[in-house]
């Protein structure tokens, strides 16, 4: 009689939690729909906490409070985007919308939804990896730097968030206004010219990007900046096509794709690694995001006629840049060149317009800013170290620092995506993908030439660390590095995500099947075709 009586409690108890949590639930949805719920907060605090404290930073004059401060602002950062992680699971979407402009219809709107989900978790689990790897680096002005990079970061947040067109550019130049000062003013000493050309580039594929946005605003039902009016919009195949290369060069220059990435090696080089490292683990990825987001789905068929041309420009840039990064003696542009065949990948992968390539591209965009961040602690510490950044002047490593180059080796391991990598498992969607596609003739040719990269990329990774980490030392390196606690914790850290990702992908999966999903459908021209 006691087990039962028991046992009844305990039913009714597990009820009566069951029935609280389905409420819960049902609360939630409704609050997070009507825009009555703390839920809909998370997006704007994603931008909110990094603009706020970035200008504070401004005001605190100690370089080590200021430091401290901006590594408190990150790791905030970092805990609303995994509560967003979260609290999607009972709200489809986390989603704030305010009037902004409401006499030209464009508002104020923001939303998380499954992609927003894994590149704002890449941008909030970058600045504490950067602010602790860099932690023992010295900047003059230290509050100008960290207040810009919190800026930065806030542009960052506001073009991956963003479901108004108006707004998407508006934080598009947020993103870039720090960063040309960052790259300016602590840069290297070609730091003048080289941020003239970063400069020239961008601005010119902004104002490209803004014509094109305002030719589609006035073909919208209404004339809405609104991410579902551009869905909607009614341009001709003829003026399609020209506002197709408009965006898409805005966002190729960002990306970069071949030929317009000249800008990016020699800015790479010449920033400060912290920069760097946002540069070219966060900031590129705006340029996939904006293909993702705003040409695919509202340029669809400009999108699937020009897709052989732009995918045979990625590839050859991919082949290319791998080549050239085979010559690198200097490690800072091997890795520059590397990440310009990564994104070429990726941009084939979107124009084949396939589910497991696009779910592919989305996890790739995490995996890739995490695996390059990890290449950009070990340079930062070898330049720092030792003075310089040539494989040649470098040898044997291993024997002085085998935690370095044990990390190092697991990070390099990842970004050619060896098995058990989160590398392996982006860049395996991504192949399946593209030969999957329906949409292209050439899709095996595309495969192998994107196969070949892999093979070049292993050439080029494996070559650095057998010229770098093993052979014998030399009066340079002889002496060796230990690395210290910070160091030693963000590669900790970035080695956790390699194989936490590479053994269960399944929750990035799960993330991204929805807005996958919905952008092919938006994108879909197979019926018009017979695919």
């Amino acid at each position: 009689m006691p087990r039962r009586s028991g046992g009844r409690r305990t039913l009714q108890l597990s009820d009566f939690f069951q029935q609280s949590k389905h409420s819960a639930k049902q609360r939630l949805c409704k609050r997070s729909a009507s825009g009555g719920n703390g839920s809909t907060m998370i997006p704007l605090l994603l931008i909110l906490i990094p603009l706020i404290t970035g200008l504070a930073a401004f005001f605190i004059k100690n370089e080590k409070a200021v430091r401290s401060w901006a590594l408190f602002s990150s790791l905030l950062t970092l805990g609303v985007s995994i509560l967003g992680l979260t609290i999607l699971k009972s709200a489809p979407y986390l989603q704030f919308h305010s009037d902004w402009m409401s006499n030209i219809n464009s508002s104020f709107s923001i939303r998380l939804d499954g992609m927003g989900q894994i590149i704002c978790l890449l941008t909030a689990v970058s600045y504490p990896l950067v602010f602790i790897s860099t932690w023992k680096s010295e900047y003059k002005s230290a509050h100008n730097f960290f207040a810009l990079m919190l800026l930065m970061q806030t542009g960052l947040m506001g073009v991956f968030l963003a479901m108004d067109a108006l707004l998407f550019y508006f934080f598009w130049e947020l993103a870039l206004v720090p960063a040309y000062f960052l790259c300016s003013q602590w840069g290297g000493e070609r730091r003048i010219a080289v941020t003239f050309k970063f400069f020239i580039y961008t601005f010119t594929g902004s104002i490209l990007m803004l014509v094109a946005i305002i030719y589609i605003y006035l073909h919208t039902p209404g004339q809405s900046f609104d991410v579902a009016a551009f869905y909607n919009s009614t341009l001709n195949n003829s003026s399609a096509s020209w506002v197709f290369w408009l965006m898409f060069i805005a966002f190729a220059i960002k990306m970069p794709i071949w030929p317009l990435h000249t800008w990016q090696p020699d800015t790479y080089e010449q920033s400060p690694t912290a920069v760097t490292m946002i540069l070219s683990g966060v900031m590129v990825k705006m340029g996939v995001v904006g293909m993702i987001r705003w040409l695919m789905p509202v340029l669809h068929m400009s999108f699937y006629q020009w897709g052989d041309t732009v995918s045979s420009l990625a590839v050859t840039g991919m082949i290319y840049a791998s080549l050239i990064a085979i010559q690198q003696d200097d490690l800072k542009r091997l890795v520059a060149y590397s990440s310009i065949a990564h994104m070429g990948l990726m941009c084939t992968t979107l124009f084949a317009e396939t589910q497991s390539g696009m779910q592919g591209v989305m996890i790739q965009m995490f995996n890739h800013g995490v695996n390059i961040i990890g290449l950009w602690i070990v340079i930062e510490l070898i330049e720092r170290q030792f003075g310089t950044r040539k494989i040649s002047e470098l040898g044997g490593l291993a024997q002085r620092s085998p935690g370095m180059a044990m990390l190092l080796v697991v990070v390099a391991l990842a970004n050619i995506g060896l098995p058990l990598t989160n590398g392996f498992i982006g860049e395996f969607l991504m192949f399946n993908g593209i030969f999957a596609s329906a949409v292209t003739k050439y899709y095996i040719v595309f495969t192998v030439l994107a196969g070949i990269t892999i093979i070049l990329a292993a050439v080029y990774m494996l070559n650095m660390i057998r010229k770098v980490f093993y052979g014998e030392t030399n009066s340079l390196t002889a002496p060796g590095y230990s690395l210290k606690l910070n160091e030693t914790l963000a590669l900790s850290i970035i080695v956790v995500i390699v194989f936490m990702i590479g053994i269960y992908p399944r929750i990035f999966l799960n993330i991204t099947e929805e807005t996958s999903q919905f952008i092919l459908r938006k994108a879909s021209v197979g019926g018009l075709f017979g695919h």
